[in-house]
């Protein structure tokens, strides 16, 4: 996976510090608030290299883009593909086969309901 989508980005737009919490919700969906609450109970509890992990994070991730989803499905679709490409890939071709068979409903009601269309796609083969 090469596109820039599927790489991590700290999202200072909806961050509140450095924006390495929203970027981590924004790449794997989860919502920020656990996450901030995991972060603030980790450093908390921990020796400070939760602390330390987050400022070299904000430090040295590239920030997000500033139009990088075109809308809130989009986003949904690309943080399905960051969690599991496999199944994101298996959703597509469902989606296209859907697609076909819908396509293949509409030609199969033009064709009987026109006998001469029918006629002539038969010509044709």
């Amino acid at each position: 996976m090469n596109s820039p989508r599927t790489r991590f980005y700290r999202d200072k737009v909806n961050g509140k510090f450095l924006g390495v919490c929203a970027g981590i919700a924004d790449y794997t969906g989860i919502d920020v608030m656990w996450l901030r609450l995991g972060a603030v109970g980790l450093t908390l509890m921990g020796s400070g290299l939760p602390l330390l992990a987050y400022f070299a994070i904000g430090m040295f991730a590239p920030k997000k883009p500033a139009s990088f989803y075109g809308d809130r499905i989009e986003q949904q679709f690309w943080q399905g593909v960051r969690q599991s490409p496999a199944r994101s890939a298996k959703q597509v071709r469902a989606q296209f086969r859907d697609i076909d068979r819908r396509l293949a409903e509409v030609e199969a009601f033009y064709v009987t309901s026109n006998p001469r269309l029918s006629a002539e796609i038969d010509r044709l083969r």
